[in-house]
């Protein structure tokens, strides 16, 4: 579990991105697609999103490329900065944690 006195709002920590190693991105698919910020016709425009496609490199944890619950495919996975990790989040995580 992670501690809620420790999580950030979007407006504490979207600009930290750019100087970001690595995000992993752990269930979340509509609040960081970046068509909200960058496609004024998404249906998602407009929406808060962490801008986590600024970091050098992004790890997405999903279990399928299924879309969100906006129903809008995410540009994100397709980026050249990102990797996706398919799978049961926990089970990958684990998987890392044993690695290192």
């Amino acid at each position: 579990k992670v501690p809620y006195d420790i999580v950030l709002e979007l407006d504490e920590i979207n600009d930290d991105f750019a100087t970001t190693d690595v995000v992993l991105v752990i269930g979340a698919n509509d609040t960081v697609n970046p068509a909200a910020a960058e496609d004024p016709g998404s249906p998602i425009a407009g929406m808060p999103v962490l801008e986590v496609w600024n970091a050098r490199d992004v790890i997405v944890f999903k279990r399928s490329m299924a879309t969100g619950y906006a129903g809008v495919q995410n540009p994100l996975f397709f980026r050249e900065n990102t990797q996706m990790l398919f799978g049961d989040a926990k089970d990958r995580v684990d998987d890392i944690i044993k690695a290192l």
